[in-house]
Order: structure tokens, then sequence, then C-alpha cells
């Protein structure tokens, strides 16, 4: 089942940010874009790479009205002596989400069961709570952030414009197409 055009499920979760934990909860995905990027465990290979590749396009996507958000079933204490040992972890800004209770991954349909780990897994949610992007990747797969910015432009474009949408590899100021029975059999 896909997870696409769904409301994000309610949660709690303990986070740490910026030397503090804080709680977050699915209000907190609500009145701006988010950027939720699960990945499977601290302390690991290609997790810091990741993260510390979001943490520079970080100031990007919040230029564009979006928060940042990582997410894995680790305790919110051990993202902080991660934080606090990892020279690309000590870099990150953003809110690091713990989640051993695993409600976040199982909502989002990343959980690995029996494993207790979440999928590499990436969504864009517009400020309605509403689920526009789902991207999953294998555990030796990393991502690239600026990927999740373009991706972001795309999806943000289609939103405050009804009755367009972004063609393969669109850019932003590039044209958009309008779907309409006068398009069929003419791409």
């Amino acid at each position: 089942m896909s997870v696409i055009g769904t409301t994000v499920k309610p949660f709690t979760a303990q986070a740490y940010k910026n030397g503090e934990f804080v709680e977050v909860t699915e209000e907190n995905f609500k009145g701006q874009w988010t950027i939720l990027c699960f990945y499977p465990a601290d302390f690991t290979f290609v997790c810091p790479t990741e993260l510390e590749d979001l943490q520079e396009e970080y100031d990007t996507l919040k230029e564009m009205g979006a928060e940042v958000y990582s997410a894995s079933t680790d305790t919110h204490f051990t993202h902080k002596a991660w934080h606090e040992t990892s020279d690309a972890i000590g870099k990150v800004t953003y809110t690091m989400i713990g989640d051993p209770s695993l409600t976040l991954p199982a909502n989002f349909e990343v959980l690995r069961e029996g494993q207790g780990l979440a999928d590499r897994g990436t969504f864009i949610i517009d400020p309605d709570g509403v689920i526009q992007v789902a991207d999953i990747h294998a555990e030796g797969i990393g991502r690239d952030a600026s990927v999740i910015v373009e991706k972001l432009k795309a999806a943000q474009y289609v939103h405050n414009n009804p009755g367009e949408v972004c063609p393969a590899k669109w850019k932003e100021g590039s044209e958009t197409l309008k779907p309409s029975i006068d398009l069929v059999g003419k791409i």
C-alpha cells in the first residue's frame, strides 16, 4: 500500500536538536513543508554521510519553507551521543527523531519487520500534513540531498499551481504540462 496522498498518522517521539531533547508529533509536520529522512541506525557507515549531506542542504531547504527531520529507531540519547562523537553528525542542526517504539517507521511503511530498523526512506510532506513524495532505498545506497531539493521544488510547484504537472527532468523555471485530452498521444 502506498502512503502517497495520505495524511501523516499520529505519533509522539523524543528527538535531539541543538543540544536539547524535544518532543515531536505529527503536528510538527503541519504548517510548512517537511522533509523526513529515515535511516537504519546511528554509528553506522552510509548514514552519517547522508545526514551530513542533508545538513549541507539544510539552509537551502529552510529558505524554501521546509523543515528537516531525520529519524531512526535509536533513542534520542543515542542521537546525542552520536552527535558528540562523530565529526559528520556533529554538524547536524536539524531535528534527529528517535523512535524505539517503531511507530513512526511503521506509519511510513519503512519498518523492517523483525529487525527493529527502518529502511532508508525520504518523504516530502506538504503543509497540510499530506505525503507528496516517498522514496525508498536499499541499505547500501546513500541518498543525494541535492535531489531532495529538486523534488521539493517540483512538489511545491505542483501544490501551488493546480492543473499543472512537472515532466521528467523538470527544473525550476522550465515548462510544465497542463494535462488535457489535447495532449493525449502528442508527448
